[in-house]
């Protein structure tokens, strides 16, 4: 199995990726030489990990007829101030007093088996590959 992307650049530091039927659409924030028309691409990953959480969250409150809604889900993101790269990041459970403390520990582990967060542990081998374009 695999995925292609395709990446495009419409102007300024604005930067798009298509794949399948969709279209992502990044930029660089203002300060970053852009327009901050949408968000950076790091900012982006981050997103992906909560949002990657969130929906095990959805899942699991689905399957076992609980509202999803019971559950508030913060990330907090502490980073390296020499690399300014991510060094720690935390998922934080909020629960409703409603929700059933029979699957607290349950969520916590489905939160863990997040697939973003997995890649992060076991990252891919990456290659950058030039090639000349074809008329």
């Amino acid at each position: 199995m695999s995925m292609n992307l395709t990446v495009s650049f419409p102007g300024g530091k604005k930067v798009d990726v298509t794949f399948d039927a969709h279209t992502v659409h990044t930029d660089q924030p203002v300060s970053g030489g852009g327009e901050d028309t949408a968000p950076a691409p790091y900012d982006l990953f981050l997103a992906s990990i909560a949002s990657c959480a969130g929906i095990y969250i959805v899942g699991f409150c689905q399957g076992r007829g609980v509202d999803p809604s019971l559950v508030r889900l913060t990330q907090r993101v502490e980073f390296d101030p020499e690399t300014h790269l991510a060094s720690k990041i935390d998922l934080d459970l909020e629960l409703s007093p409603a929700f059933p403390e029979k699957y607290v520990q349950a969520l916590v582990r489905v939160v863990d088996q997040c697939k973003v967060k997995k890649s992060m542990a076991a990252p891919p081998v990456f290659s950058v590959n030039p090639r000349a374009a074809q008329a």
